[in-house]
């Protein structure tokens, strides 16, 4: 029983985690675009959303990447076999990269709270889809069990992600189009 609820406090944390990354970098693109604003706008602006950006990231995100990682140990140990199969190892080098991401999200959001936008707000849309590689890569690995499976699904939400990053630009191109 104690197995069971490890696994759906693991799973809940890993939700409440990706919400908080896709949510972040959202906010991230408000910030960068916020400081582009004319002052009087950026002067609105900018505070609300380093609110939003710090509650998000210190009372959602960091605690659910926390929770995710000491319950994913908890489950780890009750499965310790799993260890010695492929994609297990595979799983936890996206969960390391997924990480990495995070730590990565967290300079960008230091960078955005002292005011500097090192990123535009194009770049942080693409940023935002590793994320959703990285989710399916892991959620495929831990369902399907196999690595062929997430070469092939990997490769369709990469072109989905392509099409979706040709149609982000194509919008950008209206919508300055349009403010003319």
């Amino acid at each position: 029983m104690a197995f069971e609820y490890l696994k759906a406090l693991h799973i809940i944390f890993v939700i409440t985690w990706f919400a908080g990354l896709f949510y972040i970098v959202r906010l991230f693109i408000y910030q960068a675009e916020a400081l582009e604003k004319p002052e009087y706008e950026k002067n609105i602006l900018s505070p609300q959303l380093n609110l939003m950006a710090q509650r998000l990231w210190y009372i959602i995100t960091w605690p659910s990447a926390i929770l995710t990682l000491i319950f994913g140990f908890g489950v780890l140990f009750y499965r310790w076999g799993y260890m010695q199969l492929g994609f297990m190892h595979a799983k936890l080098g996206f969960v390391l990269l997924l990480y990495i991401y995070h730590f990565i999200c967290h300079k960008i959001y230091k960078d955005l709270q002292s005011g500097k936008a090192k990123w535009t707000s194009t770049q942080l849309r693409m940023w935002n889809e590793v994320a959703t590689v990285l989710l399916f890569a892991i959620v495929f690995l831990i369902v399907l069990k196999s690595l062929i499976s997430v070469v092939w699904g990997i490769a369709g939400l990469l072109a989905l992600s392509i099409l979706m990053m040709l149609g982000i630009k194509w919008y950008k191109k209206i919508r300055e189009k349009g403010n003319e």
